[in-house]
């Protein structure tokens, strides 16, 4: 599932132009701004490629920890989508 701006719940993004393609491959050692709705998106939806079954549900569950538990040490896309992969899987039954 493509997770898109319509489906987010944050309400202080900022938004580059429609159609900006500079977040698009793997996570980089680019610093990571949670404010940009952008950037949180390309996150989100590159982690949903690589779980099974990523729902809306999940999607927004992800968010949610980047607008309210994201370390300040995770500075990088990197460091964000390896903090949410171990986050996400903490929450797992039988973890």
């Amino acid at each position: 599932m493509q997770f898109e701006k319509h489906h987010m719940v944050g309400q202080d993004y900022s938004w580059d132009k429609e159609g900006d393609s500079s977040f698009s491959g793997e996570p980089t050692r680019r610093l990571f701004d949670r404010f940009n709705g952008n950037q949180v998106l390309f996150i989100i939806n590159f982690y949903g490629s690589l779980s099974g079954a990523f729902t809306l549900h999940d999607a927004r569950e992800v968010e949610q920890k980047i607008l309210n538990h994201l370390p300040l040490d995770a500075k990088s896309e990197i460091s964000v989508f390896n903090w949410i992969n171990k986050a996400m899987l903490l929450e797992q039954p039988n973890n």
